[in-house]
């Protein structure tokens, strides 16, 4: 008898589907530093935030440059990758040369768009979150020139440049914008000295709001404005506690949402390919509002901002991304 009951156990798991294996996630983080207080600090965050709830580990890979690219999939691959998350615009044409080498990858691609069967482009409407910001601004502004500082000329940064000014002008009719880059190539995400340099030139030119768009070279521009008592804008993650009485507000942009997403998706099964667009409706995007900057806003500010949020969400406001 119990000789019959084993045969029948071995006979019921030889015929049971075999479990997939579970999916390991991987983050090849953008170059630069890793705790940046910024983009690479906020897909880190997402990615903790996975693990914790979750129990699933994750791989990871900092470049030190875009050459790396290659080199850091093919490491995360090795090691049983199989859900790729890769954090910046620039990875988008390695990218797509490298996709279709690794078609059983799940790749998804944060700030760019790459069409590939095995590829998921997840971009952000930096414009509507930087139009939030442009109202503060304008309204914040005792001058009515504000200032911008980007890291590069490039689509992706236009988009926050487009907002902000149209925002700002939404505002205050007479708003005069300033706009300045740091450098031609990605060092100019990792360049604080010059981006106080330009800081330091806006303010003279008449700015006392700066909103910076240039990664780590945003310290620089925060430093400037503490220094010249004038305020600054930061971007990405919350980074109103790095002065307070200075930041008059963060453009939030989730990235670590984006990761955390990307990650589970790959986990329960719902993962595709194609475009996600995120913006202040779907919460990919807003300004940030806490202990550190809520002295420096005015209820008529505050109220300003929802009613342009409220208006955005449901679309009686569109917010051009294209265009300074």
């Amino acid at each position: 008898m119990r000789l019959a009951v084993r045969l029948l156990i071995a006979l019921c798991l030889l015929s049971a589907p075999a479990r997939a294996a579970d999916p390991v996630p991987g983050l090849v983080y953008a170059v630069g530093q890793k705790f940046d207080k910024s983009f690479n600090e906020g897909a880190f965050a997402g990615a903790e935030r996975f693990k914790a709830a979750t129990g699933t580990p994750y791989l990871e890979f900092q470049p030190q440059s875009t050459a790396q690219f290659e080199q850091a999939v093919q490491a995360l691959v090795r090691r049983g990758a199989t859900d790729v998350v890769v954090i910046g615009f620039y990875y988008a044409t390695p990218l797509a040369a490298l996709a279709p080498k690794h078609p059983k990858v799940r790749f998804t691609i944060v700030d760019a768009v790459v069409e590939a069967p095995n590829v998921r482009s997840i971009t952000f409407k930096e414009q509507e979150g930087s139009f939030l910001a442009g109202v503060m601004a304008a309204l914040a502004s005792k001058t009515g020139t504000v200032g911008f500082v980007g890291a590069l000329d490039i689509p992706l940064i236009r988009k926050f440049i487009a907002g902000y000014g149209q925002g700002a002008r939404h505002a205050r009719a007479d708003a005069q914008l300033l706009v300045n880059f740091v450098g031609t190539t990605p060092a100019a995400f990792n360049d604080p000295t010059t981006g106080a340099e330009i800081a330091r030139s806006q303010f003279q030119r008449g700015a006392d709001v700066v909103f910076a768009g240039a990664g780590v070279s945003n310290f620089g521009v925060f430093s400037a404005a503490h220094d010249e008592g004038r305020l600054a804008i930061g971007v990405d993650s919350n980074q109103n506690h790095l002065y307070p009485g200075t930041m008059l507000t963060s453009m939030l942009k989730r990235t670590d949402r984006a990761v955390e997403q990307a990650f589970q998706a790959g986990r329960d099964g719902s993962w595709a390919p194609g475009v996600v667009a995120l913006g202040l409706a779907e919460g990919g995007v807003d300004v940030a509002v806490d202990e550190h900057n809520r002295p420096l806003l005015t209820p008529a500010m505050l109220e300003a901002v929802e009613a342009a949020r409220r208006a955005i969400v449901s679309g009686t406001l569109r917010v051009e991304g294209g265009g300074p």
